[in-house]
């Protein structure tokens, strides 16, 4: 089996790279790498090498990634969806907590007075500053309903909130699927309308930016908590600081500072540890180097955000091509007239597709030449071939 090189862009985890195996070797120049593995680096202004072929990005949000690009240099985009949910699920309730209790202000309190001989008698006087609420029988809306938000709604159920439930891309069944005693809404209106808490858990796209604004916060109860453990761009934060001045959110809770909402009034903001346990950078590590080898090694996709999942298995033919190119009629017919041309039967084929991205695998039973890999290359809409045996 061929040698792959892989680079890594951050630190990721020893579990995971232990998974590559023999057949995978580190270097620390990029443009030789047929493979990367990525957490928050930016990629968007790397030059990209004609040698890479796929990148694994340990966590599940990839704005980080310029994904288009690569699905037209036909590199396969790799994320691990649900492999930090519990740690972020913890954070959500643990903020969720501490916004009801007021429990940031009584530390800061505590803090700056340190050196006060007579706090212990102080603190009888001054923690009524600082009593808040219980959480219990509070209803709590929860945007988004994949693997972070379905662990929120469990855990928030079981501490006695009423749950409220949204994702336009869930349907009623499953959403009892995910959680029987939360209650499910068709309308985000009946959220903003009925919650005393918000939690968001949408993926940061263009479409998705400012989800939370001015217009979604005036429909809010009057002492809302907002909690953002997703991603800044969600929340429209120049509303949200307007709305906190006016008390009609009492607190904003954001595990991304920045200049916006950083040691504004009643805005905690927490810096990015939502994913930053020792066990969620391991499950993530370990999930991003099982894709990256299963499709180096196999040419089988899984968790690909830019190309469909595929799975041939192990190739017992003498030889496997991946195909990867633009999802468009006619094009499995035009790959396989080359290979046929050339006198090679075709023993398994397999074609999935993806938006406009699709990738076919070809078993043959016996190896192509160089010459008709090359013609298989300037078919119109392929982007990349690729002989993993």
């Amino acid at each position: 089996m061929a040698t792959f090189k892989y680079t890594t862009l951050n630190n990721i985890a020893q579990d995971g790279i232990d998974r590559l195996g023999e057949n995978f070797v580190r270097t620390d120049d990029v443009s030789e790498a047929q493979g990367i593995l990525v957490r928050s680096a930016k990629m968007h202004n790397m030059e990209i090498s004609d040698q890479l072929l796929a990148v694994g990005r340990a966590g599940a949000g990839v704005n980080n990634i310029p994904v288009e690009k690569m699905a037209e240099k036909g590199i396969v985009v790799f994320n691990s969806p649900g492999a930090n949910s519990n740690a972020v699920k913890e954070l959500v309730i643990a903020v969720l907590i501490l916004a009801s209790r007021n429990i940031v202000d009584g530390i800061n309190w505590v803090q700056a007075n340190e050196n006060n001989p007579d706090i212990a008698a102080d603190v009888e006087k001054e923690k009524k500053k600082f009593a808040g609420t219980e959480i219990k029988g509070k209803k709590l809306g929860v945007i988004g309903l994949g693997a972070i938000g379905a662990k929120v709604s469990k855990a928030a159920v079981s501490l006695g909130m009423d749950v409220y439930g949204y994702d336009p891309f869930v349907d009623a069944k499953k959403a009892k699927d995910i959680n029987k005693k939360m209650t499910f809404i068709s309308s985000i209106d009946d959220i903003y309308e009925n919650c005393d808490y918000i939690t968001i858990h949408v993926p940061a796209m263009e479409s998705t930016k400012d989800y939370i604004n001015e217009e979604s916060i005036q429909k809010m109860k009057e002492g809302v908590v907002v909690l953002n453990m997703a991603r800044d761009v969600l929340i429209d934060e120049e509303a949200m600081l307007v709305a906190l001045d006016e008390g009609k959110v009492r607190y904003y809770v954001s595990d991304f500072p920045n200049p916006t909402v950083t040691g504004h009034k009643n805005c905690i903001t927490i810096p990015h540890l939502g994913a930053s346990t020792e066990e969620a950078e391991k499950n993530c590590a370990i999930m991003a180097c099982d894709e990256l080898r299963e499709y180096l090694e196999y040419g089988n996709i899984k968790n690909s955000v830019n190309y469909p999942n595929i799975d041939a298995g192990v190739c017992a033919s003498e030889c496997r091509l991946i195909v990867l190119h633009k999802n468009i009629p006619g094009m499995i017919k035009k790959l396989a007239h080359v290979v046929e041309d050339e006198g090679i039967n075709v023993a398994e084929m397999t074609n999935r597709s993806k938006g406009n991205y699709a990738v076919t695998v070809l078993d043959l039973d016996s190896q192509i030449s160089g010459q008709n890999e090359e013609n298989l290359s300037k078919i119109d809409g392929v982007f990349k071939i690729r002989k993993v045996k």
